[in-house]
């Protein structure tokens, strides 16, 4: 009981270190194109990004259910506990891989990837119906989404203003872009900061120390304040990946892409529940608005690599999951 007890703490710790990881790793989801267009200062963006997660992370529960219950079942006691503690050091190792590396990848399939290898390798029950439905088609689908929406978008806009003189609209957009950004922040806050309550949930549930999938109040506040935190550490290394080098950005681009891309976040949470990647949804934006300058304007050989690790991710953290897991399980 009191090893049970240890090791509930200690993912609680491990969760809340993973939530601050993605808070930095993927701060740039929300501000490298206000930044990169100078709609923004970083050091405003970065405050504005961190407050709005805070608040995105209080606005829904349902992206939490469906990784707190919906990707495995971790058993009771010290077992369930190793199987979610070896997942979450999966994701942490390939966020910290891919932010060295300055490649925006994506969070939540590392963190559920990591999951599915740890359970993998510990024969625990793996939901493969709800991670066809809930992360593989989302994962194929809003991507493509984004990318043609931004792409529609961008053209709507162009013959809007076609007329209009570009100084005075391109400031125009400089100012919206501050609302753009904010409710791509507050998108982040509600996709990814609800991941780590649900891992949190999950724990407590194979501890012992609940019964239901319910969330406590503790657990939304401790993940909103890391993923803040982490948010406001910045990701600058990926920032400059996603905000000067797949397309440079105007303001009206940078305006569009964040909008499009905080409302497909806001309707796979609200809607579908689905716990879609943040990264894939403003990269394929960001790509989207880009290629109506023209195809070539994109630089398709940076957007091949950020795809190889998108493709990489799950596969990725799912192998350090189990190997974590094999290693830890020989000495407890």
């Amino acid at each position: 009981m009191e090893l049970t007890l240890v090791l509930v703490v200690l993912v609680v710790v491990i969760a809340l270190t993973f939530d601050y990881t993605n808070g930095f790793h993927d701060a740039a989801n929300a501000i490298a194109t206000s930044v990169s267009t100078r709609a923004l200062t970083p050091r405003t963006a970065l405050l504005l990004a961190a407050v709005m997660n805070l608040i995105g992370a209080f606005l829904g529960t349902g992206v939490a259910e469906t990784i707190g219950s919906g990707i495995i079942d971790a058993p009771v006691g010290s077992h369930g506990l190793l199987v979610v503690l070896s997942g979450l050091v999966g994701a942490i190792a390939w966020n910290l891989i891919t932010w060295w590396r300055g490649l925006p990848s994506s969070s939540s399939h590392a963190l559920i990837g990591g999951l599915m290898g740890a359970g993998l390798a510990s024969l625990t029950d793996v939901h493969w119906d709800v991670i066809l439905e809930k992360v593989v088609i989302p994962m194929v689908v809003s991507p493509l989404v984004g990318f043609s929406l931004a792409f529609g978008v961008m053209i709507a806009v162009l013959w809007i203003f076609r007329n209009s003189a570009p100084g005075r609209t391109f400031r125009r957009f400089r100012i919206a872009q501050t609302i753009s950004a904010g409710a791509m922040a507050l998108g982040h806050g509600l996709q990814d900061a609800q991941k780590t309550m649900g891992v949190i949930v999950l724990a407590l549930v194979a501890g012992g120390v609940q019964t239901t999938t319910e969330i406590p109040w503790w657990v939304k506040l401790s993940a909103a304040l890391a993923i803040s935190a982490g948010t406001y550490a910045g990701g600058w290394r990926i920032m400059r990946t996603l905000g000067r080098k797949v397309i440079e950005l105007d303001p009206a681009r940078g305006f569009v892409a964040e909008s499009v891309a905080a409302s497909v976040l806001y309707t796979t949470a609200f809607v579908f529940h689905a716990p879609i990647s943040t990264t894939h949804t403003i990269t394929s934006a960001i790509m989207g608005v880009g290629a109506t300058k023209r195809l070539s304007a994109v630089r398709w050989g940076v957007a091949r690599s950020i795809a190889t690790a998108w493709v990489l991710t799950i596969p990725a953290a799912a192998a350090v999951a189990a190997v974590i897991y094999l290693v830890i399980s020989l000495f407890v």
